[in-house]
């Protein structure tokens, strides 16, 4: 994960860049302590925290980290002599807020790393998810461990409460406040079920409204989620959004006890999309009926231009967004990406499920918050699990007329199947030239840009001038140069084809 992942994450709260000599790129592999009584015990690409050495004393780690390639050093007061002693040995150094305890900081730094494969791969961290969850709530977003520690938190530019700025830099709130909290009953709610638990703002104390809900697998509580009142009130939708959002956090913390629960189901979607898993087995994994109707639905970035890592960037918020808003929507919902597609698998529907209503939902939101354009197509809802590769296939060939040449948000194939067929039969001329007619291919535009507008007006000469915006005479004048029989119906069906594909 690089640097900038992790500053990032863990924002101004905590560390502060001070230099950088090798960009905010350099790849972070681990965290690490240094202490000025050991020998130093660093590797490349580690993440020092340098404990017990201020001042002159830490130049010497500084160059020891730098001799061992280390990425970045972490002090707690910075000065001239360090920051050039960085940028020689060729190391990054992060100045950390006299406030924050390091046992605290090196915990949320391990907490970034620790959402990595080993092959590198960027699982989604808590810190991204905890900024999807404001993006959805419009509040600001602490999510904490059952002993109240703090696991991750979104970045704002609106002012935060005394508790949770305390909580963030590993301290505890203040004590009135969190007695009113017990005696209220909240922590039992919190970790007895899925309620939203609203708590109001308590001036007096410099404490904000909040609302929370605890994250639970079954019976068992994980966590809480929390989020605090900014400038401005939360949004209409945020209870709604922050009960999806308990449910897709819970597999993230139970893969931190080294359950790798998240991407176990991410798997399980992938193989009953291709047949690899049976439903029953799947359904017995989610707890779903698969006996009951299902539908899958399946989005898309709407164009790839720019920067490749911004793009992968804007995909990866993107399926944030989609997994709150499904597991709000079916506690079963599945949720994976594949060909640079976000799959969402939808069990356990009523016969009238109103999915369509959903995926407007969450492509507005995307749109609204993440300021990206992006395309869904809604499979048919199929009788029981068994069928769902049907719906699946139905939501792909209209996302794939989408890419093409189909200009809508969200549709299902009932609602565009001709727009699909055509723009299909179109891909298979553009990719087989043996089966097109070459006098049609040879036209030149003005000429084939002629062609079909007479074609689409059913052969009203008149009609199909005005559309160009040329005297009927020229457009007959045009047609005669065409060596074709347009008085043969199947010579205007593969013409009209073709020139559509041009």
């Amino acid at each position: 994960m690089s640097l900038r992942h992790i500053l990032i994450a863990l924002g101004d709260p905590l560390v502060e860049l001070q230099v950088a000599p090798n960009g905010l790129e350099v790849e972070v592999r681990d965290v690490v302590i240094m202490d000025p009584d050991d020998p130093p015990d660093v590797a490349a690409g580690d993440l020092a925290l340098l404990i017990g050495a201020r001042g002159r004393a830490a130049l010497p780690l500084i160059r020891a980290a730098g001799r061992a390639k280390a990425a970045a050093v972490a002090v707690k007061e910075s000065s001239q002599a360090l920051e050039q002693a960085a940028t020689d040995a060729g190391v990054a150094l992060l100045e950390v807020r006299p406030e924050v305890r390091w046992g605290h900081l090196e915990s949320l730094a391990k907490g970034v790393l620790t959402t990595t494969t080993d092959d590198g791969e960027v699982l989604g961290d808590l810190f991204a998810l905890a900024q999807t969850i404001a993006t959805l709530t419009g509040g600001i977003v602490s999510i904490e461990d059952t002993a109240s520690r703090v696991l991750a938190y979104s970045r704002s530019s609106d002012e935060v409460d005394e508790l949770r700025r305390l909580s963030i830099l590993g301290r505890q709130g203040p004590e009135p406040y969190l007695k009113m909290l017990r005696e209220w009953g909240v922590y039992n709610l919190l970790r007895s079920g899925e309620e939203v638990v609203r708590i109001d703002e308590r001036p007096e104390l410099g404490i904000r409204r909040r609302i929370a809900v605890g994250i639970h697998a079954g019976s068992q509580p994980l966590g809480t989620i929390w989020v605090q009142e900014g400038d401005q009130p939360l949004n209409d939708q945020a209870e709604r959004a922050l009960l999806g959002a308990a449910r897709v956090t819970a597999p993230h913390l139970i893969q931190q006890r080294n359950q790798p629960t998240s991407r176990f189901r991410e798997n399980l979607l992938a193989a009953l999309l291709t047949g690899r898993m049976d439903a029953a087995t799947v359904a017995g994994q989610i707890g779903a009926d698969p006996r009951k109707p299902a539908a899958v639905v399946v989005f898309a970035l709407r164009g790839g231009e720019g920067d490749r890592s911004e793009h992968e960037l804007r995909r990866a918020e993107m399926t944030g967004l989609i997994s709150v808003h499904a597991a709000a929507y079916r506690r079963s919902a599945l949720v994976s990406e594949s060909g640079g597609r976000t799959y969402v698998l939808l069990p356990d529907l009523a016969p009238n499920a109103q999915l369509l209503s959903l995926t407007r939902e969450i492509v507005t939101t995307a749109r609204r918050h993440l300021h990206t354009s992006v395309q869904a197509a809604v499979g048919s809802t199929v009788s029981t699990l068994d069928d769902v590769r049907i719906s699946r296939q139905e939501a792909e060939r209209v996302l794939d007329a989408m890419a093409r040449d189909l200009d809508a948000e969200v549709a299902t194939l009932a609602d565009v199947r001709s727009q699909v067929l055509v723009s299909e039969i179109l891909a298979l001329l553009q990719d087989n030239p043996r089966i097109r007619d070459p006098r049609i291919d040879a036209l030149d535009p003005e000429l084939a840009k002629s062609l079909l507008a007479y074609l689409d007006a059913l052969g009203d000469v008149r009609a199909a001038a005005e559309r160009l915006h040329v005297h009927p005479n020229t457009l007959r004048y045009r047609l005669r140069r065409i060596d074709l029989d347009l008085d043969d119906p199947l010579v205007r069906l593969i013409a009209q084809l073709q020139l559509r594909m041009r």
